[in-house]
Protein backbone atom coordinates (compact mmCIF):
# COMPACT_ATOMS: atom_id res chain seq x y z
CA UNK A 1 0.00 0.00 0.00
CA UNK A 2 1.41 3.32 -1.25
CA UNK A 3 0.91 6.50 0.23
CA UNK A 4 -1.42 8.07 -1.94
CA UNK A 5 0.31 12.27 -3.46
CA UNK A 6 -2.25 14.78 -3.95
CA UNK A 7 -0.13 16.56 -6.07
CA UNK A 8 3.45 16.49 -6.78
CA UNK A 9 6.46 18.98 -7.03
CA UNK A 10 8.82 19.12 -9.77
CA UNK A 11 12.24 20.37 -8.43
CA UNK A 12 16.17 21.03 -8.47
CA UNK A 13 18.56 23.81 -9.93
CA UNK A 14 17.98 26.32 -12.85
CA UNK A 15 18.22 24.00 -15.82
CA UNK A 16 16.96 21.07 -14.75
CA UNK A 17 14.12 20.97 -17.00
CA UNK A 18 10.95 21.60 -14.29
CA UNK A 19 9.31 23.30 -16.37
CA UNK A 20 9.76 21.21 -19.43
CA UNK A 21 9.09 17.92 -16.97
CA UNK A 22 6.37 19.12 -15.02
CA UNK A 23 4.36 20.30 -18.72
CA UNK A 24 5.35 16.72 -20.27
CA UNK A 25 3.96 15.03 -16.90
CA UNK A 26 0.97 17.16 -17.21
CA UNK A 27 0.33 15.60 -20.92
CA UNK A 28 0.72 12.45 -19.25
CA UNK A 29 -1.57 12.17 -15.99
CA UNK A 30 -4.27 15.18 -16.68
CA UNK A 31 -2.74 17.09 -14.04
CA UNK A 32 -2.66 20.59 -13.94
CA UNK A 33 1.05 22.91 -14.10
CA UNK A 34 1.77 25.35 -11.92
CA UNK A 35 4.77 27.03 -13.25
CA UNK A 36 6.31 28.48 -9.96
CA UNK A 37 8.79 31.18 -11.57
CA UNK A 38 5.48 33.10 -12.79
CA UNK A 39 4.90 33.57 -9.42
CA UNK A 40 7.88 35.36 -8.41
CA UNK A 41 7.19 38.92 -7.73
CA UNK A 42 8.82 41.46 -9.77
CA UNK A 43 11.78 42.06 -7.13
CA UNK A 44 12.63 38.51 -7.23
CA UNK A 45 12.89 39.14 -11.01
CA UNK A 46 14.96 41.70 -10.95
CA UNK A 47 17.51 40.75 -8.40
CA UNK A 48 18.05 37.52 -9.99
CA UNK A 49 17.93 38.69 -13.64
CA UNK A 50 20.93 41.10 -11.82
CA UNK A 51 22.52 37.83 -10.77
CA UNK A 52 22.02 38.83 -7.03
CA UNK A 53 20.44 35.15 -5.31
CA UNK A 54 17.62 35.46 -3.44
CA UNK A 55 17.88 34.59 0.23
CA UNK A 56 15.29 33.04 2.54
CA UNK A 57 13.12 36.26 3.27
CA UNK A 58 12.81 36.51 -1.07
CA UNK A 59 11.57 33.03 -1.19
CA UNK A 60 8.98 33.21 2.09
CA UNK A 61 6.14 34.52 0.48
CA UNK A 62 6.71 33.11 -2.95
CA UNK A 63 6.69 29.77 -1.17
CA UNK A 64 3.22 31.40 0.20
CA UNK A 65 1.27 32.07 -3.03
CA UNK A 66 2.65 28.51 -4.34
CA UNK A 67 0.73 27.23 -0.99
CA UNK A 68 -2.34 28.93 -1.93
CA UNK A 69 -2.26 27.68 -5.64
CA UNK A 70 -1.61 24.01 -4.87
CA UNK A 71 -4.10 24.64 -2.15
CA UNK A 72 -6.65 26.12 -4.95
CA UNK A 73 -6.37 23.44 -7.31
CA UNK A 74 -6.44 20.53 -5.41
CA UNK A 75 -9.92 22.15 -3.78
CA UNK A 76 -11.01 22.58 -7.64
CA UNK A 77 -10.33 18.76 -7.57
CA UNK A 78 -7.11 19.08 -9.80
CA UNK A 79 -4.27 16.97 -9.12
CA UNK A 80 -1.09 19.90 -9.78
CA UNK A 81 2.19 19.46 -10.70
CA UNK A 82 4.25 22.45 -9.31
CA UNK A 83 7.76 23.16 -10.96
CA UNK A 84 10.03 24.66 -7.93
CA UNK A 85 12.95 24.72 -7.34
CA UNK A 86 12.73 23.51 -3.43
CA UNK A 87 16.29 24.16 -2.70
CA UNK A 88 16.28 23.72 0.96
CA UNK A 89 14.38 21.41 2.99
CA UNK A 90 12.68 24.41 4.62
CA UNK A 91 11.36 25.23 1.51
CA UNK A 92 10.25 21.63 1.01
CA UNK A 93 8.89 21.37 4.47
CA UNK A 94 6.70 25.07 4.31
CA UNK A 95 5.28 23.44 1.00
CA UNK A 96 4.50 19.99 2.45
CA UNK A 97 2.51 21.85 5.31
CA UNK A 98 0.39 23.61 3.22
CA UNK A 99 -0.37 19.87 1.14
CA UNK A 100 -0.25 16.56 3.29
CA UNK A 101 1.28 14.10 1.51
CA UNK A 102 2.88 16.16 -1.53
CA UNK A 103 5.12 14.21 -3.17
CA UNK A 104 8.89 15.90 -4.85
CA UNK A 105 10.37 14.62 -8.24
CA UNK A 106 14.01 16.01 -7.84
CA UNK A 107 15.93 16.25 -10.74
CA UNK A 108 19.32 15.93 -10.32
CA UNK A 109 21.49 17.24 -12.50
CA UNK A 110 25.73 18.62 -12.25
CA UNK A 111 27.14 21.47 -12.28
CA UNK A 112 28.36 21.48 -15.58
CA UNK A 113 25.14 20.63 -17.31
CA UNK A 114 23.06 22.92 -15.51
CA UNK A 115 25.43 25.91 -16.16
CA UNK A 116 25.57 24.49 -20.04
CA UNK A 117 21.38 24.06 -20.13
CA UNK A 118 20.99 27.59 -18.61
CA UNK A 119 23.35 29.36 -20.73
CA UNK A 120 21.43 27.96 -23.82
CA UNK A 121 17.89 28.95 -22.42
CA UNK A 122 17.04 32.31 -24.71
CA UNK A 123 15.13 35.22 -22.39
CA UNK A 124 15.00 33.87 -19.03
CA UNK A 125 15.55 35.95 -16.11
CA UNK A 126 18.38 33.22 -14.23
CA UNK A 127 21.69 33.96 -15.85
CA UNK A 128 24.49 31.06 -15.79
CA UNK A 129 26.34 33.07 -13.63
CA UNK A 130 23.80 32.39 -10.72
CA UNK A 131 24.58 27.99 -10.77
CA UNK A 132 27.16 27.74 -8.36
CA UNK A 133 24.44 30.05 -5.99
CA UNK A 134 21.72 27.13 -6.84
CA UNK A 135 24.27 24.68 -5.79
CA UNK A 136 25.45 26.22 -3.10
CA UNK A 137 21.95 26.40 -1.49
CA UNK A 138 20.86 23.14 -2.50
CA UNK A 139 20.38 20.74 0.26
CA UNK A 140 19.12 18.04 -1.74
CA UNK A 141 15.80 15.51 -0.47
CA UNK A 142 18.10 12.78 0.30
CA UNK A 143 16.08 10.25 2.86
CA UNK A 144 12.76 12.54 2.17
CA UNK A 145 9.33 10.99 2.59
CA UNK A 146 7.66 11.16 -0.99
CA UNK A 147 10.67 11.86 -2.95
CA UNK A 148 12.07 10.24 -6.21
CA UNK A 149 15.22 11.04 -7.02
CA UNK A 150 15.95 11.32 -11.14
CA UNK A 151 19.12 11.81 -13.19
CA UNK A 152 18.62 15.07 -15.12
CA UNK A 153 22.16 14.41 -16.92
CA UNK A 154 21.30 11.37 -18.61
CA UNK A 155 17.72 11.34 -19.28
CA UNK A 156 15.80 13.15 -21.53
CA UNK A 157 12.27 15.02 -20.99
CA UNK A 158 9.89 12.06 -21.91
CA UNK A 159 12.40 9.84 -19.84
CA UNK A 160 11.68 11.56 -17.07
CA UNK A 161 8.25 12.51 -17.53
CA UNK A 162 7.38 9.14 -18.04
CA UNK A 163 9.31 7.56 -15.06
CA UNK A 164 7.36 10.53 -12.30
CA UNK A 165 4.50 8.97 -14.11
CA UNK A 166 4.92 6.11 -13.48
CA UNK A 167 5.86 6.52 -9.72
CA UNK A 168 2.89 8.80 -9.12
CA UNK A 169 0.56 6.24 -10.61
CA UNK A 170 1.90 3.61 -7.77
CA UNK A 171 0.36 6.51 -5.14
CA UNK A 172 -2.99 7.14 -6.25
CA UNK A 173 -5.50 6.99 -4.07
CA UNK A 174 -7.63 3.54 -4.04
Amino acid sequence: MHTPIPALVIMGVAGCGKSSVGQALCRLSGATCIEGDAFHPAENIRKMSAGIPLNDEDRDGWLDVLCKELRRAIAAGQRPVLSCSALKRSYREHLRSAVPGLGFVYLELTPAVAARRVAERPGHFMPASMIDSQFATLEPPVDEPLTLVLDASRQDIPQLAAAAHQWWRQHEPD
